[in-house]
């Protein structure tokens, strides 16, 4: 058998799995669903030890031994023989949200569970193996332990003000159990100790291992399901004036119709989209961590393939294949289940920002847009005018080409207006000084007001027709004035207003770089081609030569290996079970038949062409239909009543883990990147606002020295970053990805850490230092001559004798001085041999009694000894109460 043993972080609490290796094609696992403590955990591992060994007293390779540490299963899977386990065995921290860590994996191990003596081999077995550890767990899967990753930060904080009667009846429905690893955040009861805590279902769509989780999600307690993500995360730190805010970009990709560039374009028959990346920012004063008490805002846009049946033939071998309409729909029937998906998770308006070319000779990129305005038009005569589907065509490319348009103005004009419409989420009310001195663009946002803040409403759905390169740059210009909005309502600028080449938008803008990189190569097998800097028209030259580069390299990625990594994520998806007797993975001509359900059984329920959402949806708008109070809702969620002083409600212990012994330099917060560190001018005398803008040879990246310095400062940043290094350090790029699997080490408090990997050689030290080490008057603002003149060596000289005087004084000298002075005059010595200097010796005033007494008595309340009181303070206590309230 294995014994799989689980404990919280603090090691207090434990539960242990059985899972039996005699069944050569079943997983048979058992849970006692107790928790045990740490001794009682020893004991039972010490009598298996002891009853499993072949002789009494005999230690060697029978018994109990420890087969692999782990820091969470990712799930069970079988091919054509049996189970294996997926563990995650390192880990980093990636990004912190009000104290709930949030991890990248970094390794995995598969465990085949079977023993060998009951083992039924398989020829093929080998080659699923291969297929499914193509999906490299390693590269931007993440998880965490606390924190509903698959959910926005809106939901999980609406969910946690819910009605407390709501939650108590929900109470006795529940099986009382002794355990759980919950939101680490709670609900006070009315008087008493007691908190409920809240687990919400994670939303399938974006979960990655929801069916390598099946097997056993009916079996096992809920603490050992850990739900992955996959896309990108990252969170850079935002320093103001000292204030530190973190700015975190969470991208959760849909694990329903998943798969690379030219295989998967449009939508299946159940409305889910190909590349549909969920983006959200958050924002927060890193200064209070709690939920219930910190300042946190978020806003939330969505990019995915245009929400039709269209593919493109990639056998012809061009660089851009002709699109091609598979099915006519009249009736939007594939657009309806698609916005009727958002409805639900949104709420209204539902605004699609289209990118896709306009004006062409041969007419390409225009079929889609002439079909999804037609779809559009059909849906929005069914719904009610102040909830219609807003559509705005951009021809993107057609206005770069351009020399009189700036591409980015533009661009900025439709972002005000979308985050007008939808608002955006922050769980505190307006301040005072915004209500005394509303800004006119603050009073025009859209959204949903409540007593708790404000909730986005509606959402920015973008496109072209890969989803990366145009998308990423129109996302980054929305993001970027969301950005100012939620600066503004924390109270921290004075207008909802964002320059370029400001410290934080260069901060901002290269986590959305890195963000941008990450999807694309997941999709389309390269880097981003086109970048922000390209369409604001500041791009170096150099940057041609590696667009064409990058173009190149995402065309072989998409005619070689893109196939290979298809049946990949099929495979790890489930959305192919191998089966005895049927034919394999690698035979299937294609997996159209896999990803569209009603080409092998027609669907029971037709939907209505005209009623074409769900119902109780549109009763809610704007408001979405997830987040609503309502019973179906409701069966979604866990709700257990703790006492408050539960350790596993604790955050305090969760965020600061007291029983690790840890080191600052180790800590996330001081490697993640700062807007100080690396984007304020290192002169002094440079306002050190991170919302100054600066001059483009101002920058912090620009004062460092040679081409090896600013890879190591880039790189330094990008290792707390999943995303690959820009494609002006390749040679960068490589060391780095060879390395992360390496330098970490198996256990969490150092694989959390993201280290900096040094990449220059030994014999270039010399010239680094050189160029490092900057002229004093940069530094201090002016030239120090080369020789000091010699009354300056004079002073100098007398401040070091000074110096080594202080401590040699002749006591006798100071008492007989002493005798001669009144006892109530301060008396001072000088303690300098030179007599013109002014410095002297102080003894402190003596204090009189009653002064000591009272500060005594200060003391002492502090330490929570109240002194008795007297008969003055009484009559003066009477006094107050007689002049304040009679």
């Amino acid at each position: 058998r294995y014994f799989l043993v689980g404990s919280n972080p603090a090691e207090t609490k434990y539960r242990v799995l059985k899972i039996d290796r005699t069944e050569p094609k079943d997983l048979v696992i058992i849970d006692d669903k107790h928790v045990y403590t740490q001794q009682e955990v020893r004991e039972l591992l010490g009598r298996l030890d002891l009853g499993n060994r072949t002789k009494i007293g005999q230690k060697g390779s029978s018994g109990l031994s420890r087969a692999v540490s782990a820091f969470g299963v990712v799930g069970f899977v079988r091919f054509l023989e049996g189970y294996y386990i997926v563990l995650i065995t390192k880990r980093r921290k990636m990004a912190d949200i009000g104290g709930h860590a949030i991890y990248k994996i970094e390794d995995t191990n598969m465990i085949y569970i079977p023993n060998d003596s009951v083992r039924v081999t398989h020829p093929d077995e080998a080659r699923y193996l291969r297929i499914f550890q193509n999906v490299d767990l390693s590269s931007n899967f993440y998880f965490s332990y606390s924190y509903d990753l698959s959910h926005s930060l809106q939901y999980n904080l609406t969910v946690l003000r819910m009605p407390l009667e709501t939650l108590k009846t929900e109470t006795t429905q529940t099986r009382q159990e002794s355990f759980d690893i919950f939101e680490d955040e709670g609900l006070s009861t009315q008087g008493g100790s007691g908190v409920f805590g809240i687990c919400s279902k994670p939303y399938e769509k974006y979960v990655w291992n929801g069916k390598l989780l099946e097997a056993v999600k009916n079996t096992v307690h809920r603490d050992w399901l850990l739900y992955i993500i996959n896309g990108f995360c990252g969170q850079s730190k935002l320093l103001i004036y000292g204030r530190p805010i973190y700015v975190t970009l969470i991208a959760r990709r849909s694990s329903k119709f998943a798969g690379t560039r030219f295989l998967k374009r449009g939508a299946n028959c159940e409305g889910d989209v190909a590349n549909e990346v969920e983006t959200e920012q958050i924002l927060y004063d890193a200064s209070v961590m709690s939920f219930s008490a910190g300042s946190y805002s978020s806003y939330v846009q969505v990019r995915g393939s245009v929400p039709l049946y269209w593919s493109q033939d990639i056998s012809t071998m061009m660089p851009k294949p002709p699109i091609t309409l598979d099915q006519a729909d009249p009736f939007a029937h594939v657009a309806a289940l698609h916005f009727d998906q958002m409805l639900q998770r949104f709420g209204s308006p539902i605004i699609i920002l289209n990118l896709v070319k306009e004006r062409e000779k041969r007419k390409h990129e225009r079929i889609l847009s002439e079909e999804l305005v037609a779809a559009v038009t059909y849906l929005n005569q069914f719904l009610p005018p102040e909830h219609a589907i807003i559509y705005i065509p951009w021809d993107m490319a057609k206005y770069t080409k351009s020399k009189l348009c700036n591409v980015l103005d533009r661009l900025n004009v439709i972002a005000e207006s979308v985050v007008k419409k939808t608002g955006f989420f922050v769980n505190r009310p307006d301040s005072y000084c915004s209500i005394l001195r509303p800004d006119e663009k603050w009073n025009e946002l859209g959204g949903y007001v409540v007593s708790t803040g404000r909730l986005q409403t509606g959402v920015l759905r973008t496109n072209c027709v890969d989803c990366l390169d145009r998308t990423n740059t129109a996302q980054f210009m929305v993001g970027k004035c969301a950005l100012a909005y939620q600066l503004y309502s924390l109270g921290l600028i004075d207008k909802p207003n964002l320059q370029f080449d400001t410290d934080a938008v260069r901060l901002f803008e290269e986590l959305y770089e890195d963000h941008g990189d990450t999807l694309s190569l997941q999709y389309g097998g390269s880097q981003l081609v086109h970048r922000v800097k390209t369409y604001r028209k500041i791009a170096p030259w150099t940057q041609h030569s590696k667009d064409i580069m990058q173009t190149l390299s995402r065309y072989y990625s998409n005619a070689f290996s893109d196939a290979d990594r298809q049946d990949s994520i099929n495979l790890f998806l489930g959305v192919f079970k191998p089966t005895e007797g049927k034919p394999h993975l690698w035979e299937l001509p294609t997996d159209f038949y896999l990803h569209h359900k009603n080409t092998l059984s027609l669907s029971q329920t037709r939907r209505s062409y005209t009623y074409w959402w769900t119902t109780g949806v549109l009763k809610h708008l704007p408001l979405p239909f997830d987040e609503v109070t309502c019973a179906e809702n409701r069966r979604k969620l866990t709700v257990k009543k703790f006492h408050k002083y539960e350790e596993e409600i604790d955050i305090h212990n969760e965020f600061f883990r007291p029983y690790e012994l840890s080191s600052f330099d180790e800590t996330f917060c001081l490697a993640m990147t700062n807007s100080i560190r690396d984007f304020m001018p290192k002169n002094v005398g440079i306002d050190p606002s991170p919302f100054t803008v600066r001059k483009p040879d101002e920058t912090g990246k620009s004062v460092l020295g040679n081409k090896s310095n600013r890879e190591e400062a880039v790189l330094q940043r990008k290792t707390a970053a999943s995303a690959p290094p820009p494609p002006s350090e390749e040679a960068v790029s490589s060391s780095s990805e060879d390395d992360s699997g390496t330098d970490k080490e198996d256990e969490g408090a150092v694989s959390q850490r993201s280290t900096p990997v040094k990449v220059t050689d030994t014999g270039d030290n010399t010239k680094i230092t050189e160029n490092v080490v900057q002229s004093t008057k940069d530094v201090y603002g002016v030239n120090l001559s080369d020789v000091p003149s010699e009354d300056d060596l004079t002073i100098y000289t007398r401040f070091v004798q000074l110096g080594q005087s202080q401590h040699k004084q002749d006591k006798s000298s100071q008492q007989f001085c002493s005798k001669h002075h009144l006892d109530r005059v301060i008396n001072l010595i000088p303690i300098s041999s030179f007599s013109q200097d002014n410095i002297y010796e102080v003894q402190p005033p003596r204090a009189d009694r009653k002064s000591i007494e009272i500060f005594h008595a200060h003391i002492q309340a502090g330490r929570g000894n109240m002194q008795p009181l007297g008969k003055d303070d009484f009559l003066m206590y009477r006094e107050y109460i007689r002049n304040r309230y009679l």
